[in-house]
């Protein structure tokens, strides 16, 4: 549907966001727009997201074969047959089939590391699917939004961290996150991290827009990670120079 060969991996992810950004904007903002277009009615239809962040719902392309990967056909047939949350899951799963497809497309004369760095970036994302069931918003990790994985290793619930003892966490100021920093201050990169073990934080994410509260508990200097945890009880090994030069940690209680 569009003139356009990403030619590297920062090319074909920047291309999976906008796609993925028009799709999740199809089923949820604009979502009342969508469903009205898919009217059972007319011919198959697909769902298209496209590289300059927008969607459409069309036909198919007439060339075969295609110019891309094409999305599932006809989603417009199972309208009306289906409870509406389930229709639009069913075409979120398969629209996160078809970003792959696409994503893979541009990237097949890639090399196995471009390849695997390529599925690294694309995995740090939630899907179409985690987007609208709300599941992203719960789940810890991600990426900055800007192309490069945060690479944060997840350690799971509390007391699942594999062995290592940490220091207990201060009591948390808050259990939910906020769509604003707290009152505190931005952590800026010319800050001894090490100041920063025992605080109160808030790290943001760019996914969802929103700032996470969380503890600090350990930080290791040399490699430059903390131990944060979070209100929940889940654990994670936080890569500061993954958030601390975009200004997304805002330190809301120094420790004592």
């Amino acid at each position: 549907m569009e003139a356009l060969t990403p030619r590297n991996v920062d090319e074909v992810f920047h291309d999976y966001e906008q796609r993925r950004k028009g799709l999740i904007t199809a089923l949820t903002s604009e979502v009342d727009r969508f469903y009205a277009e898919c009217d059972p009615d007319k011919e198959n239809l697909c769902l298209y997201g496209n590289h300059d962040g927008s969607w459409e719902v069309a036909l198919p392309a007439e060339e075969v074969p295609p110019e891309l990967p094409e999305p599932a056909l006809g989603i417009n047939f199972a309208r009306d047959g289906m409870q509406k949350k389930d229709w639009l899951s069913l075409v979120a799963v398969h629209s996160d089939a078809w970003l792959m497809a696409v994503a893979f497309y541009f990237g097949a004369k890639f090399d196995k590391y471009e390849r695997d760095r390529l599925f690294k970036l694309v995995n740090g994302l939630p899907t179409v699917y985690e987007v609208l069931s709300g599941k992203a918003t719960k789940k810890k990790g991600g990426t900055s939004g800007g192309g490069e994985s945060r690479k944060r290793k997840a350690e799971g619930a509390a007391g699942g961290g594999g062995g290592e003892s940490l220091p207990p966490p201060p009591s948390f100021h808050s259990s939910e996150p906020v769509s604003k920093p707290s009152d505190g201050r931005i952590f800026a990169p010319k800050e001894n991290i090490m100041t920063l073990q025992g605080c109160q934080v808030e790290l943001f994410w760019p996914d969802d827009e929103l700032w996470y509260p969380a503890a600090i508990v350990q930080v290791n200097q040399r490699g430059r990670i903390a131990d944060v945890v979070y209100p929940d009880g889940s654990k994670e090994k936080l890569e500061l120079d993954d958030v601390i030069p975009d200004g997304h940690l805002n330190v809301v209680k120094s420790s004592a």
